[in-house]
């Protein structure tokens, strides 16, 4: 299905219920194709395991640490010497 921005306001109902029916929707800003909106049974499905970019920090050591790693990224510059 392919939807408009103004369709998403006004006519929501339409959409979910193409999202029930398993239907992706395209959705268009002045004609042209912006984004896509995919039922989660379908997401799953797509195969975005498969995209090279997934797992690319899987083994990186340096993030091992969450928390330690987001406490480094939020320290700010007064804080790093």
């Amino acid at each position: 299905m392919k939807a408009s921005i103004l369709d998403l306001r006004r006519r929501m109902s339409d959409i979910l219920r193409a999202l029930d029916n398993n239907e992706a929707v395209t959705l268009t800003y002045r004609g042209k194709e912006k984004a896509t909106i995919v039922p989660c049974g379908l997401a799953e499905m797509s195969g975005l395991q498969d995209h090279p970019a997934f797992g690319l920090w899987a083994d990186r050591q340096d993030m091992a640490d969450v928390a330690g790693t987001v406490r480094n990224l939020r320290r700010g510059r007064t804080n790093a010497i």
